[in-house]
This record gives structure tokens, C-alpha cells and sequence, in this order.
């Protein structure tokens, strides 16, 4: 069965604005020194999204790049969503965390009804669930 990984391209994750920056870039996002060297506009929820398309979706999977899904306070967050399953959002989500978040999604769309056994679950997913939403059929 196939899942639709939603992933917040709008995110800002929990970056500070860089002190003095006139155009109130994100630390970490686009300041001079930037370890990162990314572009000015380019958010943390995006960076998560093209470092999974880097890693590429595993089977049954699709990466949906989204606006926004509402849980600004946890940083940069996903959800796991598919026809007649639980709905998971998740957050507090970086790039770093792209295989494993791209590993559970795998095991969610392998699921039957979207309900991973706990310990099949990875670690950021067991830690960071924000939401378990019933299934609408």
C-alpha cells in the first residue's frame, strides 16, 4: 500500500535571526560564515525535504513537499498520511534525521493500517510524534 510523506517546506525549525542582519535572514540559513553555505530564503523545512529526495523515497512511498502543517513550535515536522490509515505528524525533524525518518515512513506504508509496532518504530519517530489521527474510512 502506498503513504504520502508530507514534509513543511516552511519551516524554520527552531533557527535564531542572525543579530543585525537587515534582510532577518535565519542563523544558519544564509549569515555570512554560514557553515552551511545555503541561500538566504532557504528554510530549515526546506532543506529537510531536498535532503529526502537526495536520500530518494523507498518503495510505496511519496515525498510531497508541503506549506505548512501547522506545528511551528516543533521545529520542522513531517506527516505520514494514506487512505484508510492512522495519520502521524511528527517534529522537531532536521536533514540529519532524513534516513531514518525516510525508514520509518517505509515501515508505515508497509503497515496495514498505519500502526507500527513501537520497537519497528525509529527513534525519532517513538520520540517526536506531535499527532495520531484516526483513519477517515
Amino acid at each position: 500500500m502506498s503513504a504520502v510523506l508530507h514534509v513543511c517546506t516552511t519551516c524554520r525549525a527552531s533557527e535564531s535571526v542572525c543579530d543585525g542582519c537587515p534582510n532577518d535572514r535565519v542563523m544558519n540559513g544564509g549569515c555570512a560564515g554560514c557553515p552551511l553555505n545555503v541561500a538566504s530564503d532557504e528554510r530549515a523545512g526546506t532543506m529537510l525535504h531536498r535532503a529526502l529526495e537526495r536520500h530518494g523515497a523507498p518503495e510505496g512511498v511519496e515525498i510531497r513537499p508541503v506549506e505548512c502543517l501547522s506545528a511551528c513550535t516543533n521545529g520542522c515536522s513531517v506527516a505520514l498520511s494514506s487512505p484508510g490509515k492512522w495519520t502521524y505528524v511528527y517534529g522537531r525533524m532536521t536533514s540529519a534525521d532524513a534516513a531514518e525518518i525516510l525508514q520509518g515512513a517505509a515501515a508505515y506504508a508497509a503497515s496495514e493500517d498505519g500502526l507500527v509496532p513501537w520497537r519497528e518504530r525509529p527513534v525519532i519517530f517513538r520520540k517526536q510524534s506531535l499527532a495520531r489521527i484516526p483513519p477517515q474510512e
